[in-house]
């Protein structure tokens, strides 16, 4: 037990974390885990990400490593806000429930602020709603709550753009038609991406741990 925790502060200090925090509830079956950055800036802001990890281990460096990714990009964007990420260890089809998300509410509304949940991999708009029924700390909610609404387009717009420069720099021009490119994880910021690019006329080939999502936009290809 010595040894691991040496290893979390390893981790931490690799990362330059300042807080790493967990929540185990097991009548609701919630295991998350809430990894702050750097708050410098601001208060931390992160998706809630769902998946059902290998190991605590492997969850952990996912949390440490998102997190510390959101720090730049907020930095980047000249927004005042640092970087976090929430993490719940689980299967998001089969293992998510209305009060285990209020569950994950009521510690995020324990941080006094330091955390702003927001949308990840595994988790939606409606997601955010139950979060948010027990506390504030909450972005990207639907505009009839008074939030900004679904922020996945905006992700999917910078990834898009992305591609666009990469292949000006390669090739002299942005046009993606007749390009090949290919879409690892078809959640919602995926699904746009994959939209935005036959817009443009790409050849798209998708890939997706859930072989539904993947079928579905494969038949679109």
């Amino acid at each position: 037990m010595q040894n691991s925790n040496a290893s979390l502060f390893e981790m931490m200090g690799q990362f330059g974390h300042q807080n790493l925090l967990f929540c185990n509830d097991e009548a609701v079956g919630l295991k998350a885990i809430v990894a702050i950055h750097d708050t410098t800036l601001g208060p931390a802001i992160g998706g809630v990400r769902m998946l059902p990890y290998n190991t605590t281990e492997e969850a952990i460096e996912d949390a440490l490593r998102l997190s510390k990714a959101i720090t730049y990009k907020a930095a980047v964007a000249g927004l005042n806000l640092g970087g976090g990420s929430a993490i719940i260890i689980g299967n998001h089809r089969t293992d998510k429930t209305e009060i285990l998300l209020r569950r994950l509410g009521q510690f995020v509304e324990g941080l006094n602020g330091n955390f702003i949940a927001s949308i990840d991999v595994g988790t939606t708009q409606k997601d955010l709603e139950y979060i948010h029924t027990e506390t504030n700390y909450v972005a990207g909610l639907p505009e009839s709550l008074n939030g900004g609404g679904d922020t996945t387009i905006f992700a999917a717009r910078g990834v898009f753009y992305g591609i666009k420069a990469a292949i000006k720099e390669l090739y002299g021009d942005d046009s993606l038609a007749g390009r090949k490119v290919a879409v690892q994880g078809v959640g919602s910021v995926g699904e746009h991406l994959v939209a935005m690019l036959r817009n443009e006329n790409a050849r798209v080939y998708v890939s997706d741990m859930t072989e539904e999502r993947q079928n579905e936009n494969c038949s679109q290809v």
